[in-house]
């Protein structure tokens, strides 16, 4: 489905983000890997390359504008152009109700889970139009549609990614820049590895999925490869939530 596309995914050391990078390998994709953690970044470069695909490790903090920038331009540098891009960092933050919450946990939480995807956007759309279009796609959450008691920052981040999402798919849809948000639930990742070591947090992770069971990064990766192809050129500005139906309830 993304053969010869040129693809970039954040936060791709582990997780989702890695499932991503393989997914699109695995459909013949070009996969630019980026994260702040260089060990894990580059260990997926080396996932890709073990399965026959070509992948480029480029370490960078989505919260800076400027690393935002560098990162597209080495994508262009390498491959020539950008097709698809899936900005996915992001961190869970603190746990502390409203008035209770450190302010710099706000900062850092709101800085990477929101204003890293307008950076990522920014320059990554100015690459897609030069070269004819593409598609990116946000990595929102269940907490882009519902709150959760603790989580503010997180919560108010996530909701902001959808709009935003929202916004730019109008403005750049009809230049051939399709722009969707996807909703995972709670997905077996290191991001809630502190969770599930508590067994009645797990069981009650579990019960808020009427399917019965967490998510698997690959089941998030299979969503956002599709919306990353051509076989979803009808489908721009959406919110796709992918979460055993959690937000059914």
């Amino acid at each position: 489905m993304l053969k010869n596309k040129v693809a970039l995914v954040t936060g791709a050391s582990s997780g989702i983000g890695r499932a991503v990078a393989l997914a699109w390998a695995r459909e013949g994709a070009k996969v630019v890997v980026s994260d702040v953690n260089v060990e894990g970044g580059e260990e997926t470069a080396a996932l890709v390359r073990a399965t026959g695909g070509e992948a480029l490790f480029v370490a960078a903090d989505v919260g800076r504008a400027a690393d935002g920038e560098a990162l597209v331009r080495r994508a262009v540098a390498q491959y020539g152009r950008l097709d698809v891009a899936c900005n996915n960092a992001g961190i869970g933050g603190p746990q502390a109700p409203t008035a209770d919450y450190p302010l710099d946990g706000w900062a850092q939480v709101i800085n990477i889970n929101l204003s890293g995807v307008f950076y990522g956007m920014k320059y990554q759309i100015a690459a897609m139009l030069q070269s004819g279009g593409g598609s990116i796609i946000n990595m929102a959450s269940i907490l882009g549609s519902v709150g959760f008691a603790t989580a503010p920052a997180y919560t108010a981040a996530k909701h902001g990614v959808v709009g935003l999402t929202k916004a730019a798919a109008l403005e750049y849809s009809a230049r051939g820049v399709r722009i969707n948000a996807v909703g995972p639930g709670f997905i077996h990742t290191p991001m809630i590895s502190g969770l599930e070591q508590d067994a009645g947090v797990q069981a009650l992770l579990v019960g808020a999925h009427p399917i019965g069971r967490l998510g698997q990064p690959e089941e998030v990766a299979e969503l956002v490869t599709w919306l990353a192809s051509d076989k979803a050129s009808f489908v721009t500005g959406a919110y796709y939530p992918v979460d055993g139906g959690y937000l059914a309830r």
